[in-house]
């Protein structure tokens, strides 16, 4: 039985993100399944390094799955990519070994959250940024996210109802960082909780737009309620690009 490792680039803009669903067929999950269970003749499932909501993109996903098939690598990734849709490829496959899991040997991963914070909107990148017309205060951004640096209870940053689960989790780096009217803020952590990542940025965003002080953030993380946080930012400006193992 070999245990592959995948490594995979896909536009969520249309999906209902990465975990399969019974109710429909519109997941990266679903899609990547179809088509390796066809191709094997086994019923292929995959594990992944972790959920990516619908709308939300990747670079670099990981998964992984145990398959008897003889294929050679290139024979698969060929497969793949004949009968993949367009917005879904698989970059690379490789042999692991039988203990790796994509998602328990996660050290970090890394989301990128985009911002066109310019006066006209990107025809060319709409999909991919959200755009804010009002010039955010990025000085403030900076103080206000160095709050969330370290291992905290991050429950007033999660949409999730279970509470059987810890809800601690730890942020490595926030870096904010400003091109030609691009605002890109890059989150490293041991692990998101859902929605984590978004309602962050949320409530970065409204500290950049003067609605909240690092003072309010620093309440906002001790107080553990959701909605004292910001607003959940749009799916479509954050992309999955890096996971460390």
């Amino acid at each position: 039985m070999r245990n592959l490792k995948m490594i995979i680039a896909y536009d969520g803009f249309k999906y209902k993100g990465w975990q399969k669903q019974k109710d429909n067929d519109l997941t990266i999950q679903g899609k990547i399944e179809a088509v390796l269970s066809k191709m094997t003749g086994e019923v292929i499932q995959l594990v992944g390094c972790g959920r990516t909501d619908a709308g939300v993109h990747a670079e670099n996903y990981v998964a992984n799955f145990h398959t008897k098939c003889s294929f050679s690598i290139d024979a698969i990734l060929d497969y793949l990519y004949e009968f993949l849709p367009e917005d879904i490829v698989v970059k690379t496959i490789e042999n692991e070994t039988e203990r790796f899991h994509a998602r328990y040997n996660v050290k970090s991963k890394t989301y990128v959250y985009r911002i066109n914070n310019s006066r006209f909107r990107d025809v060319f990148n709409r999909k991919y940024t959200y755009h804010l017309v009002e010039k955010l205060n990025l000085s403030e951004m900076r103080n206000a996210s160095e709050v969330l640096l370290g291992s905290h209870d991050f429950q007033s940053f999660t949409n999730s109802k279970n509470r059987d689960k810890s809800t601690v989790r730890t942020i490595n780096y926030i870096n904010i960082i400003e091109k030609d009217g691009l605002l890109t803020i890059e989150v490293n952590g041991n692990g998101f909780l859902l929605n984590m990542v978004r309602i962050i940025v949320g409530t970065l965003i409204e500290v950049g737009n003067g609605n909240f002080k690092t003072k309010d953030v620093e309440r906002i993380l001790k107080e553990e309620k959701r909605w004292e946080a910001g607003p959940l930012a749009q799916a479509k400006g954050l992309c999955l690009r890096d996971v460390q193992y």
